[in-house]
């Protein structure tokens, strides 16, 4: 033990300094995962449910396509094969492009279309774009409001529906990206028993090209559909897709927190 008022030696007194700076780093390090990971938790969920579920599907449709070729008398593929073929890239984008679509017109349709009482639809006299004061466009921006929500022309014209178009154009490609990988799937299965390939364009207008297309279809509208009238009356604590649990059936446009 040092006397009272004698210095430690330089050296410590580096080495304490360098664990002392070190310490704070790493507490605010951690702080910052955990607020990043609790910020984005949403996100993040539903993007490793998104990879889970992705790889699950790959290594069941891998056995149940090895299935089928054995089936027929057929060499099997190998798992990185079938991750390249055209059987496993219909079945993924014919899902991807419904999902998009449902989004698409959701967000489209939710600017005109109402539903008494379900918070998923805006208030009854907010149907259609709104004025600039209430979008907080234009002179009416705030501080911190995205950039070209302040300017006026082309660019707040297309800002202001960014999200609608980027949906719009996801579903289109994915759609398309559908039936590219579902004509090759069609043709190969055609080959294999013998038969003549079709084109794209033949493709397009197939029954089963519109049978896995409207098979997604009418599952997502009818699950958007249900959703705005089941929260008209039912509730979930919590949940900003529900309405507070008190609220009454007929509020429309009123979200939980």
């Amino acid at each position: 033990m040092r006397p009272k008022g004698e210095r430690a030696p330089r050296g410590v007194r580096g080495v304490r300094g360098v664990r002392g700076v070190r310490g704070v780093r790493g507490v605010r390090g951690a702080r910052g995962i955990r607020g990043f990971l609790r910020d984005n938790s949403l996100s993040l969920a539903f993007g490793v449910g998104f990879l889970l579920t992705l790889a699950g599907q790959a290594v069941a449709g891998h056995a149940d396509f090895n299935n089928r070729l054995t089936a027929e008398d057929l060499a099997p593929v190998t798992f990185g094969g079938y991750l390249l073929s055209s059987d496993f890239g219909v079945d993924v984008m014919e899902n991807w492009q419904s999902e998009y679509l449902q989004f698409f017109l959701y967000i489209f349709g939710t600017v005109w279309l109402l539903q008494r009482g379900s918070p998923e639809s805006k208030e009854l006299h907010k149907a259609g774009t709104e004025s600039d004061e209430d979008q907080k466009v234009g002179e009416h921006a705030k501080p911190d409001s995205p950039r070209w929500a302040a300017v006026g022309g082309v660019r707040q014209a297309w800002y202001s529906r960014s999200l609608g178009i980027l949906m719009c154009t996801l579903f289109l490609l994915s759609w398309l990206a559908q039936s590219v990988a579902g004509t090759a799937a069609y043709n190969e299965e055609h080959l294999r028993e013998l038969q003549a390939p079709v084109s794209w364009f033949e493709y397009l207008g197939a029954a089963d090209f519109w049978s896995r297309t409207l098979q997604n279809w009418q599952s997502e509208l009818l699950a958007v559909g249900s959703m705005a009238v089941f929260s008209v009356y039912l509730r979930q604590r919590g949940s900003p897709e529900s309405k507070p649990v008190g609220s009454p059936h007929g509020a429309t446009g009123v979200e939980g927190g």
